[in-house]
């Protein structure tokens, strides 16, 4: 895709298609762009929340405490934790809401990662379950957190192969409650191919 930007004239060029500049199509365009470039250069690695890194857009964070205050979940079932900034994120939601806690699973935690999550001042509120997300055994340590009655959403930021993804769903979709969701991230990995950092599944 080809981009040309006029300020002047208040046009984007978008392959050869004059667009008004400050019109929706435009705005997609360019947000589009910006992505994949903020993608490319690790943009969202800049961030933390709390104190603790979190490899998150902060655009993409306010949409998501919007579902959280919506649902008001009694667990929130994470899968990928890395630095720990999205367990701590979504427990700073529950405290923030007097309810719910975080259920985080990751392949590896490494020491030093699960040293910061359990001295920061919201741990009670996360439990940590090392092993594949998909794995059978760590599948039923996850179900075992969840009391009947609970409320659960579910957020899906492990790896994000369409393989995986696909097994995850499969594997908590069940512990979805009713009016609450999965949510599956990054789904903007299809449109990164192309960058340099990019690479087909």
């Amino acid at each position: 895709m080809k981009l040309e930007i006029d300020t002047e004239a208040g046009v984007l060029i978008r392959d050869g298609e004059c667009l008004p500049l400050y019109g929706d199509a435009s705005f997609r365009a360019l947000s589009a762009l910006w992505v994949k470039v903020g993608w490319n250069q690790k943009y969202s690695y800049t961030f933390s929340w709390l104190g603790v890194p979190i490899i998150q857009l902060p655009e993409d964070m306010i949409r998501y405490q919007e579902v959280v205050a919506r649902l008001k979940p009694d667990v929130i079932v994470e899968t990928g934790i890395a630095h720990g900034g999205s367990a701590i994120f979504s427990a700073s939601l529950c405290r923030l809401l007097g309810k719910g806690r975080v259920v985080a699973v990751d392949i590896e935690l490494r020491p030093h990662n699960r040293r910061a999550i359990e001295a920061h001042p919201l741990a009670d509120l996360v439990t940590l379950i090392e092993g594949s997300s998909t794995d059978a055994a760590t599948i039923a340590a996850v179900t075992a957190q969840i009391r009947p009655g609970e409320s659960v959403l579910v957020v899906l930021d492990s790896n994000h192969s369409y393989a995986h993804v696909s097994a995850e769903l499969g594997a908590y979709a069940p512990l979805v409650t009713s009016g609450s969701y999965i949510v599956a991230t990054d789904g903007i990995m299809r449109d990164l191919t192309d960058a340099p950092r990019g690479a087909a599944d």
